[in-house]
């Protein structure tokens, strides 16, 4: 696994051993921010369900202003740690621990990439359902392909879907933006 662009461009990232860990594939994270392109720059970024840290990162890479990691596993919480203090981030971030439903409506943020591991699909409804309130300019889910999103979350609505193998972006953003 590595940074895919920016400033830590090809640079290393460790993850997690095991079989509930998850990283968002290489070529997926390209195919992620070539959409997100200059909306990065600046913004608050959230990764939610972040395991390693990579999107985040990759998202602190492109300039975003602030990352906010959120996670609940203390390894997965460590091995983000290490993978910032490797590539010399001391600050532009902060990580949470917690339950992601319960943490996301504190957070404000501009963009919000949410990945839960895939057999738990009730995660969707209640992260996506705890943003539908009040949302943020964008929001992408990350999910099997087989399993198929709502069109509406609240004010969110589904934008766009991009299918790359097993994995989809699903894009939401509030009405009437």
């Amino acid at each position: 696994m590595r940074v895919i662009g920016g400033q830590y461009r090809s640079r290393r990232l460790k993850t997690l051993k095991g079989l509930d860990v998850r990283p968002t594939p290489d070529r997926l994270r390209e195919a992620l921010f070539n959409v997100l392109g200059a909306r990065v720059a600046g913004a608050v970024f959230v990764d939610a369900y972040a395991g390693c840290g990579s999107v985040g990162i990759e998202a602190l890479s492109r300039g975003a202003g602030r990352v906010v990691f959120i996670e609940r596993k203390h390894a997965a919480m460590q091995v983000i740690r290490e993978n910032l203090r490797t590539l010399g981030i001391e600050k532009g971030f902060e990580i949470i621990h917690g339950k992601v439903s319960a943490r996301l409506p504190r957070v404000a943020a501009d963009i919000v990439f949410l990945d839960p591991p895939y057999p738990l699909v009730k995660e969707y409804d209640a992260a996506l359902g705890a943003l539908g309130d009040a949302p943020p300019e964008l929001v992408i889910a990350q999910h099997a392909s087989r399993h198929t999103l709502r069109e509406a979350y609240g004010a969110l609505r589904r934008t766009r879907q991009l299918r790359h193998g097993d994995n989809t972006l699903t894009f939401f953003a509030p009405d009437g933006l």
